[in-house]
């Protein structure tokens, strides 16, 4: 049963390929805050201690994955478990566990462990892993139904205080997976190319909420501030005061990504409850962001207070702050900062060393760019990148620059060739709801079907699929 979807951008979910690994890996001796999990991590440990207690097909399987587990331990076991979890997000659901992307685009931490693929895959098939997740399905779906009402809550919040509209996130999604396997006081968040992920255990009833908006509002201002990459480059400069600092080394070479982290944290301080006697903790958050080396923080901080007041929203708001920012004036404050001996850990995992063509098409396409998107998509094309996904960029480009009949021939060409799921029920989605505003309704039919046809598909678009087959689509039509 697919988990109810929390937004048209954002999922709480599950997921069976998740649920393996972290049951091979609980399996082979991973136990980190056993005594504080959920009593299903128990639960489904039992199980699979039985099933291969009495299956000597299990048993060979199990120890053949957790000789490579023990052979691939990390000396840090949050990133001994990081390192699965990211390779979980790389792989297809059940009952074929495999890539969905190149190997050659798996990310260094995940690459290290790649050989684990074909052992879990071996130990779900031996140990009928399919039978033990839908023993505890239900539960995980509970979890899921007390989460929602929180989760929802924070989101909302969140985009009522930045002034962001629902509209304009198509292709983009933030998946939250539930997984009361590991350890609940780990969190796992991820980003590859426009999709956002977070891997999170329940403790006592909740999740850490913090985290989630933190990455949260990864997703939503990290596109926002691309969109503004050379207007960043004249913050150059400021990354020769950062040298000292105990943050990230990433954050010392990039100015994109420290602006953004600063103005994500300037947000989050800004909005530490407790109205005007709240005030002394928010500039104690502020000092701490820039000791850290945060730079930019106060600055953001200052333009929040001024925002708080005004109508427009952040994605309008934020052009005219880089216009009207001083440099030498913010070079002299981080002059007057001592910067602190340690950093605290950031939640979202550091990006990948280097994007690929597809990575800065999907980046270019989430800006706004849909001419530089279908340009770097249509190069990948050419050197013979994932043909599926290139396709899509370049149905995505034609359908914001409205070529109808270029974004039409584009869909169906990711269908014949795209292997991702999501890609294809995708596809279909959108061909639908251009034969829908060409009042061709019974193609339009067809098309919604062939989407929930497709395969394992994001809850989201299984929504989309649905809402088309009730009632054909109507574009909205954009503000003036």
């Amino acid at each position: 049963m697919p988990a109810e979807r929390t937004t048209s951008k954002v999922t709480l979910d599950t997921s069976e390929t998740l649920f393996t690994i972290a049951a091979a890996l609980n399996n082979c001796g991973y136990d980190e805050d056993l005594s504080q999990s959920y009593p299903v991590r128990m639960q489904v440990r039992q199980d699979v201690a039985r099933v291969v207690a009495n299956s000597p097909g299990a048993q060979a399987a199990s120890t053949e994955m957790c000789a490579f587990y023990r052979d691939h331990q990390q000396e840090d076991p949050g990133q001994n478990v990081a390192q699965y979890v990211t390779l979980a997000l790389m792989l297809t659901e059940p009952p074929k566990i495999a890539l969905k992307i190149k190997e050659a685009d798996v990310p260094p931490d995940a690459a290290y462990v790649l050989g684990f693929v074909p052992l879990v895959q071996h130990f779900y098939d031996a140990a009928g892993m399919h039978q033990v997740w839908q023993r505890h399905q239900a539960e995980y779906e509970r979890i899921i139904q007390q989460l929602q009402v929180p989760v929802t809550n924070l989101l909302l919040s969140t985009d009522i205080y930045l002034r962001i509209p629902l509209s304009g996130y198509l292709g983009r999604h933030f998946s939250i997976y539930v997984e009361p396997q590991l350890g609940p006081n780990q969190t796992n968040a991820r980003n590859f190319g426009v999709d956002y992920f977070m891997v999170v255990s329940p403790e006592k009833g909740g999740i850490n909420l913090e985290q989630v908006r933190h990455t949260y509002l990864h997703f939503m201002i990290d596109p926002m501030l691309m969109k503004r990459y050379l207007t960043m480059q004249k913050l150059q400069p400021l990354l020769k005061t950062v040298q000292n600092a105990p943050m990230p080394e990433y954050y010392k070479r990039d100015i994109v990504l420290l602006t953004t982290e600063s103005l994500i944290r300037a947000v989050e301080a800004r909005t530490l409850p407790g109205g005007k006697a709240g005030e002394p903790k928010r500039q104690e958050a502020v000092n701490k962001d820039m000791s850290e080396g945060f730079i930019l923080t106060r600055f953001f901080y200052e333009q929040l207070v001024v925002f708080e007041n005004e109508s427009a929203g952040l994605q309008d708001s934020i052009g005219e702050w880089f216009y009207n920012m001083d440099l030498d004036r913010e070079r002299k404050r981080v002059g007057q900062v001592q910067f602190a001996a340690s950093a605290s850990p950031e939640v979202l995992a550091a990006p990948r060393p280097k994007a690929s063509t597809l990575d800065l098409a999907e980046q270019r396409m989430a800006a706004g760019d849909y001419n530089g998107a279908a340009k770097l998509a249509q190069q990948a094309l050419d050197e013979k990148g994932d043909q599926g996904r290139a396709l899509f960029v370049l149905a995505q480009a034609a359908t914001l620059n409205r070529d109808l009949k270029g974004a039409r021939s584009y869909y169906e060409k990711t269908i014949q060739v795209a292997k991702d799921p999501r890609l294809v029920a995708w596809s279909h989605i959108y061909l639908g709801r251009i034969s829908d505003m060409q009042e061709e309704r019974e193609d339009a039919l067809a098309h919604y079907r062939a989407a929930l046809a497709a395969g394992q598909i994001p809850a989201a678009a299984k929504a989309a699929a649905e809402r088309g087959l009730q009632q054909p689509y109507e574009p909205s039509v954009p503000k003036q």
